[in-house]
């Protein structure tokens, strides 16, 4: 009977075969303001997901010459292309404000909207966000031995801060280490729906380079380290980004996770997000 089970399952199967539909490029955007900085976005063309990446592939994805333009509901300023050279040859393409512009140029300010109008080929992409007012509380900073670890050099970084009333209040925080830019860990956007009006205390995540595999595994922070953390709260769009985004990296492979839709605030089908952050920073040094 065994035997038969095997046979009759054998018999079952069938091969399918998954035609993929060849879809356009679409405009990805990467669009940030934040308090007392000046805006920045980034414009690329999205590649197929089984496409072989090179560095001359992601850099020849950047869009130029695009119209780029932001708005405080005052003033409306025409955005610049700037160029960033990398080494070997490449380089990062980003936009910014026009130096030769400044009667119209601002600074992200606290409790404040805007707005981002982009012009590419033919094609005009919207989008709208907020910087918030800073209401969350950073009580304190403090960092202790890494749990059930031989290696007595790890440590972690725990936070106490307090959450105000009122639900709808989202975060996304980065950490730096030394002379490391701020970098998000592979969870970086949360919201108050379990600790709404509470003050609590959590471990902070070490930031990870996404683009260094070597430091996926870094879990801990370490003696001599000198740590900010860089707190921000964001509206719930920023946050709708972020959250599907991490979720849909952290699934990528695994056969069993429930599919997501990354979603983004950029009009027209664009992939992307423009986000404001009402940033905070609180410095911890660790002795050796």
């Amino acid at each position: 009977m065994f035997l038969m089970v095997l046979i009759l399952i054998a018999g079952c199967e069938k091969t399918i075969d998954f035609k993929l539909k060849d879809k356009p490029p679409s405009l990805v955007v990467e669009a940030t303001i934040e308090n007392d900085q000046w805006p920045v976005v980034l414009l690329s063309r999205s590649v197929g997901f089984f496409s072989q990446l090179t560095a001359d592939i992601l850099e020849n994805s950047f869009v130029h010459n695009a119209e780029v333009y932001i708005s405080d509901g005052s003033l409306t300023h025409k955005m610049k292309e700037y160029t960033v050279p990398i080494g070997l040859g490449l380089s990062v393409y980003y936009y910014s404000i026009d130096s030769s512009s400044f009667n119209t140029a601002f600074k992200g300010a606290l409790n404040h909207a805007y707005s981002l109008r982009i012009v590419s080929d033919g094609q005009e992409y919207t989008a709208n966000t907020n910087i918030p007012e800073i209401t969350k509380k950073i009580d304190s900073l403090w960092w202790k031995q890494a749990p059930a670890n031989p290696d007595t050099n790890k440590v972690v970084i725990m936070l106490k801060a307090t959450d105000k009333p009122g639900y709808g209040n989202y975060i996304r925080y980065f950490t730096k280490r030394n002379n490391e830019p701020y970098y998000p860990p592979f969870n970086s956007a949360f919201d108050d729906l379990f600790i709404d009006g509470t003050t609590y205390e959590l471990p902070l995540d070490v930031g990870v380079n996404r683009n260094d595999p070597g430091k996926y595994e870094e879990r801990y922070f370490r003696r001599g380290d000198t740590v900010t953390l860089k707190l921000c709260e964001i509206d719930k769009a920023t946050f709708d980004f972020w959250h599907t985004m991490e979720y849909s990296y952290s699934s990528v492979g695994n056969p069993f996770s429930t599919p997501t839709k990354v979603i983004s605030n950029i009009s027209n089908n664009a992939l992307g997000y423009f986000g404001g952050y009402a940033a905070q920073f609180r410095t911890l040094v660790i002795p050796h």
